[in-house]
């Protein structure tokens, strides 16, 4: 996969938007002078540091999108959008054409909006539900949308994406597995819940070594060298695919992947000697 030189930064701030929610869908600001120089600075630091990039902000170059996906996995702006509706029949994700291994990955992602209200459970620090006096899961209807970052490719470590209370970076197969130790299913829940208010960007840095995950969210650790049982010793980054339309109604499930991706950023890490 060829990467994208520095020169080309630039073109990638291009995509910079300030974007708010609204029940009509995103409003698209441009950004201000202030903002553009602050994000060629962080980006500059990054390939500086030696990450390259992994989206070239025009189009689909370096991933894989969903044969029958028909365009919903696509550049708008300057950024990946995703309306969770790929037609695709198979997996709905997208998919980087390169593996890796132990890396440090730098992406950004904003929901657009939420998809509708959902019976939202409290997770517990480990990894429970919140019950009532009749030992019944308690839950409450709240806005919510959905995606997620697979390590390498492996699923059951998915990192959710969504509005739930405990915040983003939750690994739900680590955390619902009980044949796991309990220490390693309560270090699959979030810290701290880190995230920007829907229509905002979220900044993700994501480290994989071995099988254990370090994530900073909005520069918060919420993940702190989390086990990931069963993880493959290399992949690709996965996007996920979540929830989708309601039949023909206009209306989505209330766990939808109405999100965005931009400046993603990966630094393969050297493994060290024996």
């Amino acid at each position: 996969m060829k990467h994208i030189a520095s020169a080309l930064i630039p073109a990638l701030v291009l995509g910079l938007v300030a974007i708010d929610s609204s029940p009509g869908g995103p409003i698209r600001k441009a950004p201000t002078d202030k903002e553009v120089a602050q994000k060629k600075a962080a980006l500059a630091k990054l390939l500086a540091d030696g990450y390259v990039s992994m989206f070239n902000g025009k189009d689909m170059t370096g991933w894989i999108v969903p044969k029958g996906d028909n365009g919903h996995w696509k550049v708008v702006d300057g950024v990946i959008d995703y309306d969770a509706s790929s037609e695709a029949k198979g997996s709905k994700n997208l998919v980087s054409k390169e593996k890796y291994a132990d890396y440090k990955l730098h992406i950004e992602w904003r929901f657009k909006r939420t998809s509708g209200l959902y019976p939202m459970p409290t997770i517990l620090p480990d990894g429970s539900y919140k019950k009532d006096a009749k030992g019944k899961v308690i839950k409450t209807l709240k806005p919510n949308a959905d995606s997620g970052i697979f390590p390498r490719g492996y699923g059951k470590a998915q990192m959710n994406l969504w509005c739930w209370d405990c915040g983003s970076g939750e690994m739900y197969g680590i955390r619902l597995d009980r044949k796991l130790p309990a220490a390693v299913r309560a270090g699959a829940v979030p810290k701290v819940k880190a995230d920007k208010p829907v229509g905002q960007w979220n900044t993700f840095d994501i480290t994989v070594v071995k099988d254990r995950v370090t994530a900073v969210l909005n520069g918060k650790t919420v993940l702190e060298n989390a086990l990931m049982p069963g993880i493959p010793p290399e992949g690709p980054i996965v996007l996920q695919h979540h929830g989708g339309p309601i039949g023909k109604t206009g209306k989505f499930q209330p766990a939808s992947s109405l999100v965005q991706f931009r400046n993603i950023y990966i630094k393969r890490l050297k493994k060290a000697p024996k």
